[in-house]
């Protein structure tokens, strides 16, 4: 009986040193959006907090006082992080360019670790499912991704205007990789001679020069290859 209240004591005095600890880091961002050194850091205090109540014989104010420096050093590697831009270059990455005028940049998304389909799914959580209608798609360092949209594709809208049309239509991959995605194309009912015909219309000679293409029924193609560069920003 008297170790159960000594695991009860532990958990009730850990969690409130953990709760607090928690929101000295993170503040008011979710954890989502923390900076990649303060999510490290309440992982660690998780673990710590863990051993401590997992096992008895560890000296319990070790195990607070370890959580206190680990938030005082935290709180020291922040102030650093405010006023030292080299510093947060080192200890996360920038804003990053990885979508410009409709085109993937391969060189940047191979930079941040992000492969084409991650990408797209970041499009379409953001209600873009047409990558040629973006003009800048940036990568933030909390891994999401700020869209701004070309002209056309925003403010004044057909709706807005009363004009009727025809629904957009979806697009396929249809390249990735420098290589055919055979799926893709039945699906639109083109072949690869089809596919090659259309990229030597816009100044492509093989499909190796493309990272990335899209296309949907009616031929409206998307196309990044791999040498486009960008912006930086």
């Amino acid at each position: 009986m008297y170790i159960y209240l000594i695991l009860a004591f532990r958990v009730t005095t850990i969690m409130l040193v953990l709760l607090i600890s928690t929101l000295i880091i993170s503040g008011k961002r979710p954890i989502g959006e923390l900076p990649v050194f303060d999510f490290l850091t309440i992982i660690v205090i998780g673990a710590v907090t863990g051993a401590d109540i997992a096992e008895p014989k560890v000296p319990h104010i070790h195990i607070i006082f370890a959580i206190i420096a680990m938030c005082l050093f935290q709180k020291i590697i922040n102030t650093i992080y405010l006023k030292s831009y080299f510093f947060r270059k080192i200890i996360t990455f920038p804003p990053t360019i990885i979508v410009q005028d409709g085109k993937m940049i391969y060189k940047n998304m191979k930079k941040v670790k992000y492969s084409a389909d991650e990408v797209l799914m970041l499009l379409r959580e953001n209600d873009v499912f047409d990558i040629s209608q973006v003009k800048y798609g940036i990568l933030e360092a909390s891994g999401d991704i700020s869209i701004l949209k070309k002209g056309y594709a925003e403010t004044v809208t057909k709706k807005d205007m009363d004009i009727k049309s025809m629904d957009a239509e979806l697009k396929h991959t249809i390249i990735f990789d420098g290589k055919f995605q055979s799926e893709n194309l039945k699906l639109l009912n083109f072949s690869e001679e089809d596919i090659i015909k259309i990229i030597k219309e816009h100044g492509y000679n093989d499909i190796s020069e493309i990272f990335f293409a899209s296309m949907d029924k009616s031929k409206n193609i998307s196309i990044s290859p791999y040498d486009f560069e960008g912006d930086n920003i």
